[in-house]
């Protein structure tokens, strides 16, 4: 069983993502919802969970104070991000602290929830549409600052598909190859760019000042 806390400061947007996961997904349990970052941490103090839904904007702590603090008092807590706020320096800083996914308050299907929760808790990290295009941009700044990166074309459809919001399978799918191929070829394009993951690359934008 999955179990989800809900965190946003809108009553009827946390009883709907309530109803949307217990009324469909049977290993799935929202076993609190709280309204502010103080709230949240009480309730972690009594509640166990697998998962926290968290929303940026609350009305006492920033969000990404509230992922940090998460980060370091339950590392092994997954943290989704769910909110309207896509500016690459959030995205950044979100990432760089080690969220585990991030997707739009305003553009996410119930679809992509599940899919995003799921994905999460196997251990993959899942970015929705609207934020792949934000970190896409930094793989296209990255690329422009790194010297004798050579792509092959296969790699450079992967890598602007991915861009666009598109998993493994779908690019799968879209290329009809298979997805271990596709995560073949990411595996190789990370290497090529000399990180491991996409959290490694925001952070190497940050650093290197390509984004911020």
């Amino acid at each position: 069983m999955i179990k989800i806390i809900i965190t946003d400061d809108h009553a009827l947007f946390r009883m709907g993502i309530r109803s949307v996961l217990e009324g469909k997904y049977n290993n799935i349990c929202v076993v609190g919802e709280a309204g502010d970052g103080k709230s949240l941490f009480h309730l972690l103090k009594t509640t166990p969970a697998d998962l926290v839904l968290l929303d940026l904007l609350l009305p006492d702590m920033n969000g990404i104070e509230i992922a940090k603090k998460l980060r370091e008092e339950y590392p092994h807590l997954k943290i989704l991000i769910i909110s309207t706020e896509k500016k690459a320096n959030t995205i950044v800083q979100l990432l760089t602290i080690g969220v585990d996914g991030f997707i739009s308050k305003l553009q996410a299907t119930e679809k992509e929830l599940s899919e995003a929760i799921y994905s999460i808790m196997n251990g993959i990290e899942y970015l929705g549409k609207d934020i792949a295009e934000v970190v896409y941009s930094i793989y296209v700044a990255k690329t422009k600052t790194t010297i004798n990166v050579d792509f092959t074309p296969r790699e450079q459809e992967i890598i602007t598909m991915a861009g666009n919001g598109l998993k493994s399978k779908e690019i799968a799918k879209q290329l009809n190859i298979s997805p271990r191929t596709v995560d073949t070829h990411k595996k190789n394009i990370f290497k090529k760019l000399g990180i491991n993951n996409t959290i490694e690359l925001v952070q190497y934008a940050f650093r290197e000042g390509i984004i911020g």
